[in-house]
């Protein structure tokens, strides 16, 4: 069997050191379905796992959004989608308010650096702290020196059970952002194979078994 390795740089509960991840799981069946032996590994820094995605270290790139192609052009996008990323507002005992960002301008607001997605949405907003990593924004919740933390819903879901604490999150999320895999073009004969994997185990059942028991449980 043929095998693969695509990397992302994204962690607990979507990939694990066990590869028993949310993401984990999916890209090995998806492409076990047509014949292929695939792996997710791990870069703690994200653009550089896209330089080697694009130059052919790695076979391919996992959870990402879409257009990448744009600045990456060996990167071919595999157009089933892996999810929908959802960006949400969390919070400990407070009200949330509304999903609109201007509805937070008074309340004390942290982030983590680098999120464009939270920084191009709050560039004027008076109250910020971007902090260096996740643990960083939840200790600055749990001491109350902020009201809000802005994150995405399942890594935020995790942390906080690993925490042992209670958040609540925006419904509906601030934003949506569909996420893709890619591969590098030598690898453009199985785009569409894989799509269709994705599809099938959408379809039978398999889809949704996988993010029961990898994700689903965090919202119990």
């Amino acid at each position: 069997m043929d095998k693969i390795v695509l990397n992302t740089g994204i962690r607990d509960p979507f990939t694990t050191s066990n590869q028993t991840g949310f993401i984990d799981l999916i890209v090995q069946e998806a492409f076990r379905r047509i014949g292929i032996d695939a792996k997710v590994i791990v870069y703690q820094n994200s653009a550089k796992s896209l330089v080697n995605a694009n130059i052919g270290i790695d076979d391919g790139a996992a959870l990402r959004i879409q257009g990448l192609e744009k600045k990456f052009p060996n990167l071919v996008r595999v157009p089933e989608k892996l999810m929908d990323n959802d960006f949400v507002v969390y919070s400990i005992n407070k009200i949330i308010v509304s999903d609109n960002w201007d509805t937070m301008d008074e309340a004390r607001i942290a982030y983590i650096k680098g999120w464009q997605i939270f920084q191009n949405n709050l560039r004027d907003h008076k109250s910020t702290i971007q902090t260096k990593n996740a643990q960083q924004m939840f200790d600055l919740m749990t001491a109350g020196e902020v009201d809000f933390i802005l994150y995405e819903r399942w890594q935020g879901l995790w942390r906080a059970r690993q925490m042992e604490i209670t958040i609540q999150a925006s419904e509906p999320p601030l934003a949506k952002q569909e996420m893709f895999m890619y591969l590098n073009k030598k690898h453009a004969g199985l785009i569409a194979k894989a799509a269709a994997s994705l599809s099938e185990m959408k379809s039978d059942g398999t889809y949704q078994n996988i993010f029961d028991k990898t994700l689903g449980h965090l919202t119990k």
